[in-house]
């Protein structure tokens, strides 16, 4: 049995290696039952301490047993620490966890270049190694300044916005329309999944895979490759380092379901790529007009991120993977920061409808318009342009608050490369690890107020309701903060506010936690995505 980072040669190995795990499994399963026993009867009602910390185990017992709800632990344990505690785990690693919005501006913008994503994190991510995602210091300058240049395209831009109102008027309306006529209801969390993936692989690949759709919902196996390349890149964050290089090797437990999961995404680019060099050859053999040529290479920019990159040599030297690497961060950037933002918003929407009216009366000028403007069939749906609804920032403070409570990523993690002394006062050393819990930041009382549990989107207004309230990147790092900041969003906020739009002008929804609903938590993943789904009803509204 052979990996590139370890081979065994002899049986007696082999059999060691499995032999190994059959022994620590139930030494470490007693051991960690009698500690849970030890923390939940010494944990306080009112309010939980800081976790213990054992020897050997370090603070593992603590996450073992919160693992189910670890956001909202240690959310709660954030405040008795003063926002901030050193967590060691399994006496190898250091772990230094935060939600001060000082630290943070410290960690992302102060003292920036000492604290890298690191090595770690590009493995624990290898499948878009070398691209922005994983990348550090002077590699990190130079791809950011790539991808700022394809997303600021103003072609391209218009052809994502062009792309999101067709997918939201051909796909999106239609299928709830068909849902309303059967009264039955629909997990937004899939429907929400497929428009995105089907928005981003038409963005990024130039195709479109068609996954939602009015006759059939087909198969999402690329969708989910991609959920579990998070999924499993949340075991590794927590597990050390040799634990999960080990089961890699061995091909046992999640590592197992990854390296399936990253076989499915480079088949599936690869394909894409392939197919694009095909189309740019075809185009080259029928155009004997050179200026003719290049006009119709250079149009295609204008459909897809891809054609950037096709035919660029860095990208397609060394099998490609580079080129993988790159296509497959530009989905994760965009389908995984909407997908997993939006059941969130439609969650608080539905459980807030005065919010939903707020929103809808800023919008009915605006269709007031439209139809004044030009004959509109009554029981035609409408979907609002990217334009009007720029000034709309009711709507836009919606979407803030629900990633101020729900963040799409609810974890950063950087790596110390020499000694410092945190803001806050913590001494942290070269090689520790630092977790910043975006999660607790949006539920920090001295930053929000009283009201922080509460989704509130009139905290982003300003008093006269009518310009959006500044409020740092250091406070509110859901785009991240710094030289990190993110490239597409406003991109991403102009797409869901498309989205968002369409569908409360359209439909009414009906319901939270309907009859076979479980309950709406997030699963166990570098993403907060819902684990169980969100199942609603809509009805289509009478105009």
């Amino acid at each position: 049995m052979s990996c590139s980072h370890c081979t065994v040669h002899t049986l007696p190995v082999r059999m060691a290696f499995w032999f190994l795990p059959e022994l620590l499994i139930p030494i470490l399963v007693v051991l960690l039952v009698v500690l849970s026993l030890h923390i939940k009867s010494t944990r306080s009602k009112n309010s939980l301490p800081p976790p213990q910390n054992w020897p050997i185990a370090g603070i593992l017992p603590s996450l073992v047993v919160n693992l189910h709800r670890l956001h909202d632990y240690i959310a709660a344990v954030l405040p008795s620490t003063g926002n901030s505690f050193m967590a060691p785990i399994a006496s190898t690693t250091r772990f230094f966890v935060t939600c001060d919005p000082a630290n943070v501006q410290h960690v992302f913008t102060s003292n920036h270049a000492n604290y890298p994503k690191g090595e770690e994190f590009a493995q624990i991510f290898d499948v878009t190694s070398g691209s922005l995602f994983t990348a550090d210091g002077e590699s990190s300058r130079r791809l950011r300044a790539r991808y700022q240049s394809v997303l600021s395209s103003p072609r391209l831009l218009a052809s994502m916005a062009n792309c999101c109102h067709d997918k939201v008027e051909k796909g999106l309306l239609p299928f709830m329309a068909r849902m309303a006529r059967t009264g039955a209801p629909l997990d937004i969390n899939d429907v929400v999944s497929r428009l995105v993936f089907d928005l981003y692989a038409t963005t990024v690949l130039g195709v479109d895979p068609c996954r939602l759709s009015l006759l059939d919902m087909p198969p999402m196996q690329v969708a989910d490759a991609m959920d579990t390349v998070m999924e499993v890149g949340f075991v590794r964050h927590i597990v050390p380092l040799f634990c999960w290089k080990l089961m890699r090797c061995l091909m046992v437990g999640p590592e197992r379901r990854l390296a399936a999961a990253q076989g499915v995404l480079r088949r599936f680019t690869l394909e894409m790529v392939e197919r694009r060099r095909k189309t740019v050859c075809s185009i080259g053999r029928l155009e004997e007009n050179e200026e003719e040529q290049q006009a119709r290479v250079t149009s295609s920019s204008v459909v897809d991120i891809l054609s950037n990159y096709v035919n660029d040599p860095e990208y397609y030297e060394n099998d490609d993977h580079l080129l993988q690497a790159t296509l497959i961060t530009y989905m994760i950037a965009g389908r995984d920061t909407i997908g997993t933002t939006l059941p969130w918003v439609f969650y608080n929407l539905a459980k807030n409808p005065h919010v939903v009216l707020g929103i809808r009366n800023k919008l009915a000028p605006i269709a007031s318009t439209r139809k004044a403007a030009a004959p509109f069939d009554a029981g035609a749906m409408m979907v609002f342009e990217p334009e009007e609804l720029k000034p709309l920032v009711y709507l836009q403070a919606s979407l803030l608050e629900s990633m101020r409570l729900y963040p799409p990523i609810p974890i950063e993690r950087e790596i110390m490369v020499s000694s410092d002394v945190m803001p806050s006062g913590h001494e942290v050393r070269a090689g520790d690890i630092v977790i910043i819990s975006l999660y607790s930041m949006g539920r920090m009382e001295d930053l929000w107020g009283p009201d922080c549990q509460e989704y509130n989107p009139e905290r982003w207004l300003s008093k006269d309701g009518g310009k959006l309230r500044h409020v740092p990147s250091h406070k509110f790092l859901a785009f991240n903060s710094g030289p990190r900041m993110c490239l597409g969003k406003d991109i991403a906020i102009s797409q869901m506010k498309t989205i968002v739009a369409a569908v409360l002008w359209n439909f009414d929804v009906v319901g939270v936690l309907l009859d076979g609903q479980q309950a709406v938590e997030p699963k166990l993943s570098c993403l907060l995505q819902m684990k169980n789904g969100l199942k609603l009803k809509v009805q289509k509204r009478e105009m």
